[in-house]
């Protein structure tokens, strides 16, 4: 089989990929027409973000048997097309699932405890006690929208810090001892910390809305890993300055081009995040550890070879 990568990735899978005889191709610099016009020279593909998957190259990919993405998020495909043209689709939330967990824990912990601004008034010679008074997530009821892989790991690190955690998930039956499936009307009625942990679809696009936040019982922690188009950022910034959201930690953002290379839209709403005290912004990095990086990858090779050796 003939196999394009179109992604830098680690080089294991290059090695192991190679070792069981399959032909490879590398190309990390042409643009969507280039790949297009040749992309029905190979029998697979691999990929990250940086060229969308649509109708008119996946019909143009006429000896397709596999798209590999390295990574759990599939919106750069055209699913409902690869499906029909009996595309196989593979990924490896698997890979990033406890890079993603630990992510959202040190968030937690750093937003509630105000460590990050402790530390940097210490640094300038400021000595604040009282103002940088900590809240503990010990007893706090977690809500997690989504319990894949990303959620169940996150589930498990939190119940070790003696949270409730509860989830609402579209699947049936997921409970299990670190977490408690329910409604999300009853998520809404007792969460003080929510998580997401969901992919981008036409269900989940702005799914966390002034609707959803109005909603919420209590005033709340909010935590983003999954897409940035999961969130409405407008709403998001009023509840911050309403005090409705006590915190909020976004390692994804509303304005991140699809590649998530960088962000393509600055504006007031994504000013305020960068300049405020009840904000953490990473840049899309929670499944991106050195460890994930290669886990990421070994996912991906085990599958193609065992569905295609």
């Amino acid at each position: 089989m003939k196999i394009l990568l179109l992604d830098k990735n680690h080089p294991l899978i290059t090695e192991q990929l190679l070792a069981q005889n399959f032909i490879l191709e590398e190309d990390f610099t042409s643009s969507y027409d280039e790949v297009c016009d040749k992309i029905e020279n190979y029998d697979g593909i691999i990929i990250r973000s940086r060229i969308p998957l649509d109708q008119n190259f996946l019909e143009r990919g006429k000896n397709l048997k596999f798209i590999a993405r390295v990574g759990a998020g599939m919106e750069n495909i055209d699913i409902p097309v690869a499906e029909k043209l009996g595309i196989q689709l593979i990924n490896s939330p698997e890979g990033n699932r406890d890079s993603v967990a630990e992510h959202v824990v040190g968030m937690l912990l750093v937003i509630m405890n105000r460590l990050f601004i402790a530390s940097q008034e210490v640094k300038n010679g400021i000595w604040k006690r009282e103002e940088n008074r900590g809240d503990e997530l010990l007893g706090k009821t977690v809500g997690l929208i989504g319990y894949g892989n990303m959620g169940k790991a996150t589930a498990k690190r939190l119940s070790g810090f003696g949270c409730k955690v509860i989830f609402h998930d579209i699947l049936p039956d997921l409970s299990d001892e670190y977490a408690t499936q329910v409604s999300l009307e009853e998520l809404k009625q007792s969460a003080e910390v929510v998580s997401l942990h969901i992919p981008l679809t036409s269900e989940t696009h702005y799914l966390i809305d002034e609707t959803f936040i109005a909603e919420m019982e209590n005033d709340f922690y909010f935590v983003n890993t999954a897409r940035g188009k999961n969130v409405k950022t407008k709403y998001l910034v009023e509840a911050l300055k309403s005090g409705k959201v006590k915190g909020t930690c976004l390692d994804v953002l509303e304005y991140e081009k699809s590649s998530f290379e960088h962000i393509e839209t600055e504006n007031e709403d994504l000013k305020y995040l960068l300049e405020s005290e009840k904000a953490i912004v990473t840049p899309h990095i929670a499944g991106w550890t050195h460890q994930s990086k290669e886990k990421l990858a070994q996912f991906i090779v085990d599958k193609i070879v065992a569905s295609h050796c």
